[in-house]
């Protein structure tokens, strides 16, 4: 019988855990807007955005005269050349939409360019912090209900973030 006994305990693993699991919260869009870098990049995509908006306000500021020319001449030229200026108008217009989207999809990869960049550089960041601070596990905060203020740790890695890493290249 105790035979037996010593066999199931050993065939039988029991582990009881009495580890202390530290569990953190980070939230990376509040690291990404907050850090000196993502100040800089956020004004620099501000910055070619007023430029391109500029140039967009002006381009639609002549093809507006265009219309009003092309309206106030209605009565004036026969109904072809009237349909044939519209259509150039149209096509004019069409270029204009797609020049703005295009440019508008180009600022996007360029911010989506310069955040992985940002997150190349975190990741280390918060790997090494973690380690030192003996942390077992790290949660987005956008998936936390609710949790203590002291398992945040944006703000150390903002801090850590800001001293490695004052600038990024454009």
């Amino acid at each position: 019988m105790k035979i037996i006994f010593f066999l199931l305990l050993f065939f039988v693993k029991i582990n009881y855990s009495f580890a202390d699991l530290k569990i953190a919260y980070i939230d990376i869009n509040f690291i990404l807007i907050h850090s000196l870098v993502g100040q800089k990049i956020e004004k620099h995509i501000s910055k070619i955005e007023g430029e391109n908006i500029k140039k967009f306000k002006e381009q639609e500021k002549i093809l507006k005269d265009k219309e009003k020319i092309i309206i106030a001449q209605k009565n004036i030229l026969d109904k072809k050349k009237i349909e044939n200026k519209i259509s150039l108008l149209n096509i004019e217009i069409n270029n204009y939409r797609n020049k703005r989207k295009k440019l508008a999809d180009e600022l996007k990869i360029k911010k989506i360019e310069y955040t992985k960049k940002i997150l190349n550089h975190l990741n280390p960041i918060i790997t090494s912090f973690v380690e030192e601070n003996s942390i077992s596990i790290v949660l987005p905060k956008k998936n936390i209900i609710i949790g203590k203020k002291k398992l945040d740790i944006t703000s150390d890695i903002i801090n850590l973030l800001n001293n490695e890493l004052k600038e990024i290249k454009f």
